[in-house]
């Protein structure tokens, strides 16, 4: 059996809402009130979007090992970089 593995990134949007995306996966996009409803609604949205590529006999691109970390500046470091 083959197993797929997709990165996806929940953000907080302008309506109170959370938003929820796949960047390897150019479209696939979705949305909870929730960040557990945008979880159940982006693996809804993982798998209708791998049945297209499969049905169209598409590429299905994979996530590799990655690492992924936010970087938090100063103001006053963000000016002297200038």
């Amino acid at each position: 059996m083959r197993i797929y593995t997709f990165r996806t990134i929940i953000e907080p949007d302008e309506n109170n809402t959370f938003h929820g995306y796949v960047p390897s996966l150019p479209g696939c996009h979705t949305w909870g009130e929730t960040i557990e409803e945008t979880k159940i609604n982006l693996k809804d949205a993982i798998k209708c979007h791998i049945q297209g590529l499969l049905k169209d006999k598409e590429f299905i691109p994979q996530d590799k090992e990655s690492l992924e970390f936010i970087q938090t500046f100063t103001e006053k470091e963000l000016v002297k970089a200038m």
